[in-house]
């Protein structure tokens, strides 16, 4: 089992993981999701000894990673988001020093080393350069790294980055076949994968956790109308009048265009009640109702639901907010010197000169005699 206690990474000021708790049972796949920048690899790399935590403990298999590191490692394969992989090696040379490095047994390396390749479907490649490799066999060869040293665990950050879509259907099934033998953490933010692989999943954003249950209660938690889907054959303008005419019914979500005479209609109603008197209504509206299902709440809403930040100002707004305060504080200022202008006392005029009088020169100037200089 592993077992993450108010983990907690802070860089400077910044928490880029805050304060979160969760379990993974022995041979379960366990989901692990949030957006970019969530704080997925940096947990990661703290439940694998990569990153020291600021705070909190990581238990694996009743080992603390601070004060076991090595019981830990040598119970853990990691795929990094980015394979650990040296481009001037050849694959089966790389694995063999990889194996090394795990501290596999000489008489165990060969034969570990050739599963890893056999069950990753790299064994033809295993001379060629891996700089020589596409992504997606690059990936493959990481993937294989992971498994030597027969580890208890997996950890797998985004594990099908770069894969075509043949590519991240082989990697479904391969995880579903090593949850066998090993319990497994698949971070990603791909919801289709987790749904594909995983029971059970922690949903992160921010640094904090949103959630930690099955897809199937996190499905059902997310708030919001029933929607039924039906399928109608008659006029459309007839459909539409009766469908929102139905009591119960709230709204028209969507129209689709099926074939000549039938359309889809997404439709949102305050329960599944409405099911029965609305295909009544549009059976006696002389409208034929070919399909109608319930539309169940799905992961990826829940997902958009817990990591979707409140509405922020956009730049134009900032800018134009800013623009409001900087004319109000000159307008302002303006006001302010015309009222001290308007207090100030009128200079006292200079007293008229005598007739006869010499004129006074101005000061930092001299008369000359002559009017010359």
């Amino acid at each position: 089992m592993v077992e993450i206690k108010n983990l907690t990474k802070y860089y400077g000021s910044h928490p880029a993981v805050l304060d979160i708790s969760f379990t993974v049972a022995d041979h379960e796949v366990l989901g692990f999701l949030g957006p970019n920048g969530a704080g997925k690899s940096t947990t990661m790399n703290m439940i694998t000894g990569c990153l020291p935590s600021t705070s909190g403990t990581v238990l694996v298999d009743g080992y603390d990673i601070t004060k076991n590191p090595m019981e830990v490692k040598r119970r853990i394969g990691y795929l990094p988001e980015l394979p650990p992989v040296y481009p001037e090696m050849r694959v089966r040379d790389y694995l063999n020093f990889a194996a090394g490095l795990k501290q596999v047994p000489r008489r165990e390396r060969k034969k570990q080393v050739e599963d890893a390749m056999e069950r990753l479907r790299i064994t033809d490649v295993q001379k060629r350069l891996i700089g020589n490799l596409s992504k997606g066999y690059r990936q493959r060869v990481g993937f294989a790294q992971a498994l030597l040293g027969s580890p208890k665990f997996l950890i797998l950050d985004e594990p099908t980055v770069g894969l075509d879509p043949t590519q991240v259907i082989e990697v479904r099934h391969l995880i579903q076949d090593l949850a066998r033998d090993h319990t497994i953490i698949f971070s990603t933010h791909i919801l289709a994968e987790v749904t594909a692989v995983c029971e059970r999943v922690v949903i992160i954003n921010k640094g904090q956790i949103r959630a930690v249950d099955t897809i199937a209660n996190i499905e059902a938690s997310v708030q919001g109308s029933l929607k039924l889907r039906l399928k109608v054959e008659g006029e459309i303008t007839k459909v539409t009048e009766t469908i929102r005419n139905t009591a119960g019914v709230q709204e028209i979500d969507e129209v689709e265009y099926d074939s000549v005479g039938v359309n889809s209609f997404t439709v949102k109603v305050e329960s599944d009640d409405v099911r029965k008197p609305l295909m009544a209504a549009l059976l006696a509206a002389d409208c034929m109702v070919l399909e109608i299902t319930t539309e169940k709440p799905s992961l990826e809403e829940a997902f958009v639901k817990l990591t979707s930040p409140t509405r922020k100002q956009t730049r134009d707004e900032v800018f134009e907010e800013l623009g409001k305060k900087l004319e109000a504080e000159r307008e302002a200022e303006e006001t302010e010197k015309s009222a001290a202008e308007s207090e100030a006392p009128e200079p006292e005029s200079a007293p008229e000169a005598e007739p006869g009088a010499p004129e006074k020169p101005l000061p930092g100037k001299k008369k000359h005699k002559g009017g010359k200089r």
